[in-house]
This record gives structure tokens, C-alpha cells and sequence, in this order.
């Protein structure tokens, strides 16, 4: 039996899935609102109406013309991480997979900034394109490295070895993105600033660049769906069903680091999304991936939308980073479900 069945049984019924997402998806519309509507200037239904007919008039209205980019950053965003999150532990039949515990955030973060320092990235206007692909190539090669550490030795790539290659990568390549950065004063405040993690600075334009990776990521990660849930039994039975194990992981995997890549190159590194939110929803829906994929989309939305709400509002009239205060929230959420022993394998 596997960890997760010990949380939440293997598949809830249409009727209650359908029940769970119609209120997922209220929350989410609430939590849209609230951000459009909510910060150091709060205003009224009438300036959002007015703001969304494209003929913003005065500060109120300006300043959701503003919020608009960044609310649906956040959303896409929050998703992207929930959906990647939701493969890798798929992938790796680990609880405790996740962008940032794998290293995969940390890797795009390091290839940005030696892009940064070594190419002058960030400072053209046509440069968000090129930070996609290189956070996307940096994501990618540290997922193959930490798959390949974690694979060395006797048993292959077991849950354990892979967690731990991936906290020592991280480890190392943290410690070489600070020694980039730190003799490097004309970037130091830029990628400090954008290694927190955030959504204030989204623009339209910024969206516009990522949407085709994060649209080719969901596709495979949908494609691949019924293979992980194979996968789940074992490579050996999932072989014996007709699945294809190799190809269903790289295509799995490759799913995940284009969704993770793309939100970190608009985003900077935004932790324990990915690592919270699919646990989450296999106590709403059950470790069928499918579903849960759709909720960890819908869920990791909702999070980070909640999280910019909050660091707007806590630390009037200044802000506190997005990826601050997922930190505050899903560190604690995180440690109770581990307290409770229930995540020790998928």
C-alpha cells in the first residue's frame, strides 16, 4: 500500500471531485478579485469594471490596469508550480519531490544570473524570451544531473537517493549562484531581488513570453497522466500493463521543467508550491493523477494568489515578496503532514 492511499483513498467519486473544484474554482474567482482590488490603494467594483473596458481614468484605475499582469502572473505561475510539483512526485514516486527540493529551481536560478553577469541579460527590452530559455535549460540539465546522482549505486533512482542528491545539489549550486552574484555589484540588486521570488514586476509582455512553454507543459503532463498513475505500481508492473517507462518519465519529466522553468524565469525561485499543494489535493481528490493534476493547478493558483494578497496587505504600505510568504505558509503546513508520518513513500 502505498503512503499516499493511507491519506486519501484512490479515487473520489465524480460527484465529489466535481463538488471540490466547483469550490476551488469560487475560491479562486475570489482570490482574483481580491488581488485586482487590494493593496496599498484599495478601490472599488466600478474602477475593476472600468479598468477591465480598457479605459482606465485616474489612480484607481491605473493601478488595476497594473495588477491585472500581476494577478494573472500569479495564477499561472501557482499553477505551473502545482502541476510540476504534482509530476515530479509522480516521477520519482517521492513525497518530497518538489522544483525547489530537487534543485531544478536553483539550477534555473544560477544559469539566469551567470547569464546575467557574463551576457548582460535582463538589461534589453527583447531579453525575457531568452531568460525563459535559459532558466528552461538550466532547470533541465539539474534535473538530469540530480536523476543521474540519485541513479548511481546499487537499487537505481530510489526516492531517498533522490532526495538527497537533489538537497546537495541545491546546496552547491546555491553556493555558486552567491559567488557569482556577490563580486558582481552592478547585478547584485537585480537578481537578489529576483531570487526572493515575486510577481510585482509582471508585465503583459512578460506573460506573453512563457504562456507557449507553460501551455506545451500542461499538454505533456496531461499526455502522461495515466502512465504515472502505472508508474505508481512499479516500474516492473507498470512494463507488464504495456506502459513504457522510460518514455513516459522523460516525457513526464520533461513536462515539469518546461512548467517550473518558465514560472521561475518570470517569477524567480518560489518554494514549497510544488512540494504543499499536491499533498493537499490527494486529501480532496485522491492520487489519481489526472485529477490531481487539475486540482494541484487550480490549488497552487489559489495559493500564490493568497500569498501576494497577504504580502500586500501585511506589510502596508510596503510589500512582502511572494515567495516570502509561501515560505511562512507551506513550511508549517509541510512539517504537520510530515509530523504525521503519512507521506513516507508514494
Amino acid at each position: 500500500m502505498t503512503a499516499s492511499s493511507t491519506l486519501a483513498p484512490l479515487r473520489r467519486g465524480r460527484r465529489t471531485r466535481l463538488l471540490w473544484l466547483l469550490g476551488c474554482l469560487a475560491l479562486l474567482a475570489a482570490l482574483a478579485l481580491a488581488s485586482v482590488a487590494l493593496g496599498s490603494r484599495q478601490v472599488g467594483l466600478e474602477d475593476i469594471l472600468a479598468a477591465l473596458r480598457g479605459t482606465p481614468e485616474g489612480f484607481d484605475q491605473a493601478a488595476v490596469a497594473k495588477r491585472m499582469p500581476r494577478t494573472v502572473l500569479a495564477l499561472v505561475g501557482g499553477a505551473g508550480l502545482g502541476i510540476s510539483g504534482c509530476i515530479m512526485q509522480g516521477v520519482t514516486r517521492n513525497p518530497l519531490a518538489d522544483p525547489g527540493i530537487l534543485g531544478v529551481n536553483t539550477g534555473a536560478t544560477l544559469a539566469v544570473v551567470i547569464a546575467m553577469a557574463a551576457f548582460g541579460l535582463g538589461n534589453g527590452s527583447g531579453d525575457a524570451r531568452t531568460m525563459v530559455w535559459v532558466a528552461i535549460a538550466g532547470a533541465g540539465a539539474t534535473a538530469v544531473g540530480v536523476y543521474v546522482i540519485g541513479s548511481l549505486g546499487q537499487g537505481g533512482a530510489t526516492p531517498l537517493k533522490l532526495a538527497l542528491a537533489g538537497a546537495a545539489t541545491s546546496a552547491a549550486l546555491g553556493s555558486l549562484v552567491t559567488a557569482v552574484v556577490l563580486p558582481r555589484g552592478d547585478i547584485a540588486e537585480s537578481a537578489r531581488s529576483w531570487q526572493i521570488g515575486g510577481v510585482g514586476g509582471a508585465t503583459w509582455a512578460t506573460l506573453h513570453q512563457i504562456w507557449p512553454f507553460l501551455l506545451v507543459g500542461l499538454v505533456l503532463a496531461l499526455v502522461t497522466a495515466r502512465g504515472l498513475d502505472s508508474l505508481a505500481l512499479g516500474d516492473e508492473v507498470a512494463a507488464g500493463l504495456g506502459e513504457h517507462v522510460l518514455a513516459t518519465r522523460l516525457l513526464a519529466a520533461l513536462g515539469a521543467v518546461l512548467l517550473c522553468g518558465a514560472v521561475t524565469a518570470a517569477c524567480g525561485p518560489i518554494g514549497f508550491v510544488g512540494l504543499v499543494v499536491p499533498h493537499a489535493c490527494r486529501l480532496l481528490v485522491g492520487v489519481g493523477h489526472r485529477p490531481l493534476m487539475v486540482f494541484s493547478g487550480v490549488v497552487g493558483a489559489c495559493l500564490l494568489l493568497a500569498s501576494d494578497v497577504l504580502g500586500r496587505l501585511i506589510a502596508r504600505p510596503e510589500e512582502l515578496d511572494v515567495g516570502i510568504v509561501t515560505a511562512l505558509l507551506g513550511a508549517p503546513f509541510f512539517i504537520a503532514i510530515v509530523r504525521r508520518q503519512k507521506v513516507k513513500a508514494l
